[in-house]
């Protein structure tokens, strides 16, 4: 049990982190997109949405390219003093980007649901576009984001894939849950294994239970 300790605060750090940042990007792109009336708004859509259905090793791939110390970025990065690969931070950037759509996608949700005519009522008061957005529709969408950023969460706290090719697996540095289970496993710790993989599923659940309850309800049919 003892070894479970450091890769679950870990995992707890890397998805509370990418959760946080999702939560930001996610809400702005998702309000963007959900204003935004251009017949390219869909390949637009599609392309954010990529890292969900994409396999976490082919994500990983693209991090390395760019982040890596001689990938597009990597080297001016390197120049800041900034290192992504074989750090926490990497492991971060790896689960913000497999998580992302599941913010975005849950919050552009909400916010077409948004009713219109309250936030033109908002404008006729004299609210400017900030006002309107942080007083009207945001509220309003809250409970969507929300949901979204839970499911990102437990999203995050899987990740395995893109975070083994960028992050690697350092113990105590970058060994996620997700990796640990994974190095457990091929050295034989079936006890190990399984303890981790419990705390896992129940942390997943519980955020998954979560995210059901605060999604917004379809609104019940009348009765005949």
């Amino acid at each position: 049990m003892d070894g479970i300790w450091e890769p679950l605060l870990l995992s707890l750090k890397v998805a509370g982190w990418a959760t946080a940042i999702n939560l930001v990007l996610g809400t702005a792109v998702a309000w963007g997109l959900s204003r935004w009336r251009s017949p390219a708004r869909e390949l637009v859509d599609s392309i954010l949405t990529l890292p969900l259905v994409l396999p976490p090793t082919v994500m990983g791939y693209y991090l390395l390219v760019l982040f890596g110390r001689r990938g597009t970025f990597g080297s001016w990065l390197d120049g800041l003093g900034i290192h992504l690969v074989f750090t926490w931070q990497g492991a971060v950037v790896a689960s913000t980007l497999v998580a992302f759509p599941l913010v975005q996608k849950a919050a552009r949700a909400a916010f077409e649901a948004v009713d219109p005519q309250m936030e033109s009522a908002a404008r006729v008061l004299g609210l400017r576009e900030a006002a309107v957005f942080f007083r009207v529709s945001l509220p309003l969408a809250a409970r969507g984001i929300t949901a979204g950023a839970l499911l990102a969460f437990a999203r995050a706290m899987g990740e395995f894939g893109a975070t083994l090719m960028i992050a690697g697996n350092l113990p105590g540095r970058t060994q996620t849950l997700s990796v640990a289970i994974y190095a457990a496993v091929q050295a034989g710790d079936d006890a190990g294994a399984a303890t981790m993989v419990a705390v896992t599923s129940a942390t997943c659940v519980a955020a998954l239970l979560l995210a059901g309850w605060l999604a917004p309800q379809h609104a019940k049919r009348p009765r005949a």
